[in-house]
């Protein structure tokens, strides 16, 4: 008989994207795997998958204590009906209600903090209240996870988590035999790419305003930017405002795609100026495709973005820092640039391969489940 195992996110999309090799790795361990989130585009190819899926009401960038006294009491009636050996969950809401229902049903939890987000990023009321939730609701879980040893140290601090139940895990990690180099389709072009969901907190409007002062100095640059508009988070980008980029001829924007690496291969270096981050995917992923990287000087960041070696690195919230990282990338020779990607290759084989977070939740699922 199968053991019932459930996954939640705050996305289907992203249960998707990230949590794909998971979802099969479990599956072939004999798993009956449940997702729980939003209904959106990508809930049908979860389905397609062989998951079973069940629909919540996430209302992602809400206050509403009735709407998140709701919430918990949907994840309640799911988990007491599906009753599954382990509750999985990412992203602040389903971490923190999914794990208080789970914990009132005697399931196992095992949560993931990706990355903290504005709340943490911006100190006040809500950060107060942000990390009053995630004590009550990570104080039992079995495992708590962190993509990086800033986030854990930080929480362990605030005593948000025993130091005891936490673990590291490489982000998503990345399946290295679908992100592979492709040095032959390179552009001719300078192109500087940044793939991430448009919100202030990422870096969108330093990207653009370093983007036009390297402009000035080399006209032959192309900025590309690849991601989602119409976020739902409070320092979301407008779409008002991507467009007046573009209208301006300061960058151009791709939308979003279901496939990254044609954009990845074509870039001569792929950005993310985020003001922090969990475990980048983008930058894993261009890693992963022997890129050179530019990022911020940050926690997350420079996991995978190491200054001097496969990266450069620059000052956060700072545009001028970043437009003079651009303009060394340019100034570099292409072998200098080619020598600078193959070295974030190596450090993608050799640290975050897939298989290593695959082993890490297995292992965390059968200490939680142990008699």
């Amino acid at each position: 008989m199968c053991k019932t195992i459930v996954l939640s996110i705050n996305t289907s999309w992203n249960i998707l994207n990230f949590r794909r090799n998971l979802i099969e790795r479990l599956q072939r361990e004999g798993f009956d795997v449940v997702a729980v989130a939003p209904r959106d585009a990508h809930s049908a190819a979860l389905m397609a998958m062989g998951v079973r899926f069940f629909p919540i009401e996430i209302d992602s960038k809400g206050l509403s204590p009735l709407r998140d006294l709701r919430l918990t009491a949907q994840y309640y009636h799911i988990l007491r009906r599906l009753r599954p050996v382990a509750y999985l969950g990412w992203t602040i809401k389903p971490n923190v209600y999914g794990s208080l229902a789970a914990h009132a049903l005697g399931i196992p939890v095992i949560n993931n903090i990706s990355g903290l987000g504005t709340a943490f990023i911006k100190v006040g009321l809500l950060t107060r209240l942000v990390r009053r939730l995630y004590r009550a609701a990570l104080s039992r879980s079995a495992t708590v996870f962190f993509q990086n040893r800033h986030d854990r140290d930080l929480f362990v601090a605030q005593s948000l988590v025993p130091s005891a139940r936490t673990a590291l895990l490489p982000g998503s990690g990345i399946d290295l035999a679908h992100f592979t180099p492709d040095p032959a389709a390179e552009t001719s072009v300078p192109t500087f790419l940044m793939v991430a969901r448009l919100l202030r907190d990422k870096g969108v409007v330093e990207f653009a305003d370093a983007a036009r002062i390297v402009r000035d100095a080399r006209p032959d640059a192309r900025f590309e930017l690849l991601g989602f508009l119409d976020v739902q988070n409070r320092t979301a980008i407008d779409r008002e405002m991507v467009e007046g980029w573009v209208r301006e001829g300061v960058l151009h924007y791709l939308g979003d795609t279901s496939d990254v690496r044609p954009h990845l291969a074509r870039a001569m270096a792929v950005v993310l100026p985020s003001y922090r981050e969990g475990m980048p995917r983008s930058l894993l992923e261009a890693a992963a495709m022997g890129r050179p990287l530019i990022a911020t000087d940050v926690p997350g960041c420079t996991e995978i973005a190491r200054g001097g070696d496969n990266a450069l690195l620059c000052r956060v919230r700072d545009a001028a820092s970043l437009a003079e990282a651009m303009l060394a990338m340019l100034a570099m020779t292409p072998t200098e640039r080619a020598m600078m990607g193959a070295r974030s290759r190596q450090i993608a084989e050799r640290e975050f391969d897939v298989t290593l977070v695959e082993a890490g939740y297995l292992e965390a699922i059968a200490r939680a489940t142990a008699p």
